[in-house]
């Protein structure tokens, strides 16, 4: 008998409840306990081995089928989530039964004092005693599954992000259902866009890939689509979408932007302290755009940041598959004692690979297959041989 634990970090997505379910229901067929540990790896760092046992349940519950038998009806995470690094702790986040330990500290990317407390999530996981940890997240959350699978912790790791930038795999969880919602929504605000004749500026989550932006406008049919992976200049583009308006009987136009995007030597824009992983948070670049296109154009404009709204509610059909299968094969996995491997979608096909693969590179939009750089718009014509998300 093993006892598996398993975690979400990071942002909530679709999927994760619907994976977390098929963990438990199959390590429960083959005797094995499941162990939640929640608010991600926060449920680890605030774990007090000596505190009484209603404050543990706190950060880690042991999981049956009867406490997951309706999670997967649901989006979100039901074990909650963080975006907390045990090796990079802020002073003002540690618990307090740790102050006072001493531990590794360092200077952080953005030259602030951390400290590393990964000497005692490892004594939290012996004191559990769990055999096999499971984090579901994006590389970030992977990124410290790795750093524990180097310490010696058996690891096994799901990708999930709706960015869709973990690097190794061409799916992760949540990315069918984002895109889903990006373009119901896109299509809902042609009324108001239409009706009052204005030019739509949507903006869409997106750091370091502008994927969600190309794949929604694609599939959207919007005229223009602003990615992270190009920066873009608003003279050019305040042309294009008023000949795009222009050329629409009924006298509108809509165009999506990455978060992450930028005008040529603009900057990210950024707002608040940055987390635990060095990323501060980003947003307005369309409140920005449009305000700029109303200075060029003299036009009125409709912006609508989705944000949350594209990874809200229950998963599409896609995201519940894919968590369900990426969930088998971690169980998988685990029976065959492959550890240190994280599952991945690869040219259609399941497979897995290093969990160190993760740490190799930042996957981005294939701008040179996929996006037309002089139109500011998709350009995808060519997809024999093409994985299936294009990616």
């Amino acid at each position: 008998m093993l006892r598996i634990g398993v975690l979400t970090g990071g942002g909530d997505v679709p999927g994760l409840n619907p994976c977390i379910k098929q963990i438990v229901y199959r390590a429960v067929d083959a005797g094995h306990e499941v162990f939640g540990i929640r608010r991600g790896w926060g449920g680890l760092l605030n774990y007090n081995p000596d505190a009484p046992e209603e404050e543990k349940l706190k950060w880690v519950i042991p999981l049956n089928k009867q406490a997951v038998r309706t999670v997967d009806r649901t989006g979100g995470t039901f074990l909650h989530t963080s975006r907390t690094n045990p090796s990079n702790v802020l002073p003002k986040q540690v618990p307090e039964f740790l102050k006072g330990m001493e531990v590794p500290t360092h200077k952080d990317k953005h030259n602030r004092d951390v400290a590393d407390y990964t000497s005692h999530v490892l004594s939290v996981l012996e004191h559990l005693g769990i055999d096999v940890l499971i984090p579901i997240g994006g590389d970030d959350t992977l990124s410290y599954g790795e750093r524990l699978h180097r310490e010696g912790v058996k690891v096994v790791a799901i990708p999930k992000t709706m960015d869709n930038d973990v690097y190794g795999t061409d799916y992760c969880i949540g990315f069918s259902t984002a895109v889903t919602r990006s373009v119901e929504f896109i299509h809902n605000l042609r009324t108001s866009a239409g009706s009052h004749e204005r030019i739509a500026v949507i903006e869409l989550f997106g750091r370091n890939s502008g994927e969600t932006s190309l794949i929604a406008a694609y599939l959207a049919g919007v005229d223009r689509a602003i990615i992270s992976e190009v920066p873009f200049d608003p003279k050019r583009l305040a042309d294009m979408i008023m000949e795009d308006k222009r050329n629409n009987p009924s006298n509108y136009a809509m165009l999506t932007v990455s978060e992450g995007a930028r005008m040529i030597e603009g900057e990210v824009i950024q707002t608040g302290e940055a987390d635990a992983y060095g990323h501060k948070k980003l947003g307005g670049i369309g409140a920005v755009l449009g305000s700029m296109l109303t200075e060029m154009t003299g036009e009125n404009i409709i912006y609508q940041q989705l944000a949350y709204l594209m990874r809200s509610g229950a998963p599409d059909s896609l995201d519940l598959m894919v968590a369900a299968n990426y969930a088998q094969m971690a169980m998988s996995l685990v029976e065959q004692g492959r550890f240190g491997r994280m599952v991945a979608l690869q040219r259609g096909l399941y497979t897995d690979i290093n969990i160190g693969t993760i740490m190799q590179g930042i996957k981005r939009v294939n701008v040179a297959e996929l996006y037309d750089v002089g139109q500011y718009r998709p350009k995808i014509r060519h997809v024999f041989g093409m994985p299936m998300f294009l990616m």
